[in-house]
């Protein structure tokens, strides 16, 4: 039996972050699938981590995380010689372009990206009302992020250099959402060197094993 073990939905963005840092770095794991949009009944085991029912819970061994970035980080570091190396860089500087990168997804990238991914692709399901206004603000504070992105993209093949890394992973389940999106997909199309870094991340095996787990029906209802 693995010792990580994963509990949400691989339709999370936060547990989708996680999954895929997970087969970056070829590590064993457990994932417990809890439809959290559904909600009527959780499993048990679960409930005991999480009571208030979050998107995502982690664990490794005696130790349990919530926070999908911080999984990502712990598991680049316990797991440093496994998988992917280059996760968080291998000296002082790397890592810190990584984090910087990371901060800007986290800072700057999520709120406008999320806020699109649920009244866009989530809001319909629900169903709850789309609300257009904050649509149209979040496409523009994206697209003044995406110019940044497009900028930086033109000194280097990713974000933190010329390697994949944990600032570009971090990306991968928001954008993927847009980028399938008839309304948001310009935003990454009108910008070549974004297009052609989105293309690079989303072909990685580790993402693709991610977006096959999304379309697998939930064992939890």
């Amino acid at each position: 039996m693995a010792n990580v073990k994963v509990f949400g939905s691989p339709t999370s963005a936060e547990v989708a972050r996680v999954l895929t840092c997970l087969f970056e770095k070829e590590i064993e794991f457990q994932l417990i699938r809890v439809d959290n949009y559904k909600g009527q009944r959780r499993l048990p085991e679960y409930l005991k981590l999480q009571p208030f029912g979050q998107a995502l819970t982690f664990e490794d061994g005696k130790q349990t995380l919530v926070d999908s970035r911080e999984i990502c980080r712990h598991l680049a570091d316990k797991y440093a010689d496994q998988g992917n190396r280059d996760l968080l860089g291998s000296g002082t500087l790397e890592r810190a372009s990584i984090e910087q990168w990371l901060q800007t997804e986290a800072q700057n990238f999520d709120p406008p990206s999320s806020a699109l991914v649920f009244n866009l692709a989530f809001a319909p399901l629900l169903p709850l009302d789309q609300d257009w206004e904050v649509v149209e603000r979040s496409m523009k504070k994206l697209g003044k992020v995406l110019d940044i992105y497009e900028r930086r993209l033109g000194e280097s093949e990713f974000l933190a250099g010329n390697k994949f890394t944990l600032a570009d992973l971090s990306h991968l389940p928001n954008a993927h959402r847009l980028v399938a999106d008839d309304k948001c997909r310009s935003l990454f199309t009108s910008r070549k060197k974004v297009y052609r870094w989105w293309g690079a991340i989303s072909s990685r095996p580790s993402w693709k094993r991610v977006v096959q787990m999304q379309q697998e029906p939930p064992h939890i209802v």
